[in-house]
């Protein structure tokens, strides 16, 4: 007997490039892990959507780290699967399914973008834990939102051991102040943007380093960016350095960040 798919479906909202911001810090951050086993590392892109391309996107991004990585992409709602099958080449497939990820044997990447937007916060911390339950020792669990174009971004890393950090990714030449973010930021966190939880203290933080930092406008974003982090950084954990500052992300600790009970 076949087993129902866990989970619902999302809209299916999708376009090229969307995720290009969340790719490309995976393929930094985690691409020596991906290298590290002997065997091809399985990527997960989960819920897909309407249209297969941040999946194929995903395969070319992590082959410039590791040129054995295999991605399947899983879709809750069997049409996109079909639609999405034309696509599949060598390293790359479709499946219907959901948060019990049917690939077999543990995978070493799960991608869950604009997945538990939908869902309630109560349910978060399931699913991060049913998910986190399928990667390889050392595996990366990235759960986050961004907007329909992909200009700016909040996504949670975590490992089997739960979560690690909290990433906030944006076009610079679209920002008018970090607090913009907050509208993107995951599921576990975008409700507790209010007075008294650490997350608006860090957002309301970051406003000021940015106002403090005006005089390097002049010589453009990226430099108001990397100067207004540095002063961030003074304050908070911030865990990665000037090489991604000027890709217009900062990286910090989860716990810094983590919902108050």
């Amino acid at each position: 007997m076949t087993r129902r798919p866990v989970g619902t479906a999302t809209r299916g909202t999708t376009n090229p490039n969307r995720l290009r911001r969340m790719d490309r810090w995976i393929a930094a951050a985690h691409g020596a892990a991906l290298r590290r086993g002997e065997a091809p590392p399985v990527a997960v892109d989960l819920g897909y959507g309407a249209a297969p391309w941040t999946a194929v996107e995903l395969l070319t991004r992590l082959r410039t780290a590791d040129p054995r990585c295999r991605v399947v992409g899983i879709e809750i709602d069997p049409e996109r699967v079909t639609a999405a099958r034309p696509y599949e080449r060598e390293g790359l497939d479709f499946r219907h399914g959901g948060f019990e990820v049917p690939v077999d044997g543990p995978v070493a990447l799960i991608r869950a973008a604009n997945v538990l937007r939908q869902y309630d916060e109560d349910a978060v911390a399931e699913v991060w834990a049913r998910l986190c339950g399928r990667l390889t020792p050392g595996g990366l669990l990235v759960e986050g939102t961004c907007d329909e174009i992909g200009r700016r971004h909040v996504w949670v890393a975590l490992g089997p051991e739960g979560p690690r950090t909290v990433t906030f990714a944006t076009r610079l030449g679209s920002l008018e102040h970090p607090s913009d973010l907050a509208e993107r930021l995951p599921k576990a966190l975008i409700h507790r943007n209010v007075p008294g939880e650490p997350v608006h203290a860090f957002l309301r933080d970051f406003d000021r380093a940015w106002a403090a930092a005006a005089p390097y406008a002049s010589l453009g974003a990226r430099q108001r960016w990397i100067s207004a982090v540095r002063r961030l950084a003074a304050d908070w954990p911030v865990c990665d350095d000037r090489r991604r500052w000027r890709q217009g992300e900062v990286t910090v600790a989860w716990e810094a960040l983590a919902p108050r009970l």
